[in-house]
């Protein structure tokens, strides 16, 4: 039984080495969900989450990121985060679920205020262009 606990510390780990896809797919199942805070439908399947969360961790993952408060509730993580993102403040939240092994099943990103939403968008829409390529 490993759940949140330890799929956090690993979440961690992989974050501060920079989002990396290869370290995010060994964190994340194969039926994992993700929830984008500006794509309406879960997006499924560890290829595409990795996908999702290694633009992420490009566009708002830099020097200014960190998560400020965690909260740990049985299989559910949640972390809140801040960040600047051409000189907007990001307000925002991952939700996970963890599975009994510490791999992640379900992620979810809530962001605040509007105006962040929409740099996210605009930000994480031109990174995932750029993984295509």
């Amino acid at each position: 039984m490993m759940g949140a606990q330890a799929g956090l510390k690993r979440w961690h780990a992989v974050i501060e080495g920079g989002s990396d896809p290869q370290a995010l797919a060994e964190i994340i199942r194969d039926d994992a969900v993700f929830h984008s805070p500006v794509v309406h439908t879960p997006q499924q399947g560890r290829a595409i989450v990795v996908a999702y969360l290694a633009a992420a961790g490009k566009t708002l993952g830099n020097d200014s990121f960190s998560y400020v408060r965690e909260l740990i509730d049985g299989e559910n993580a949640m972390l809140e985060f801040t960040t600047e993102m051409d000189g907007i403040h990001v307000n925002g939240i991952d939700l996970i679920r963890f599975d009994e092994n510490g791999m992640i099943a379900d992620f979810k990103v809530m962001v605040r205020p509007l105006k962040a939403v929409n740099k996210v968008w605009e930000m994480m829409a031109a990174q995932l262009e750029r993984q295509k390529s």
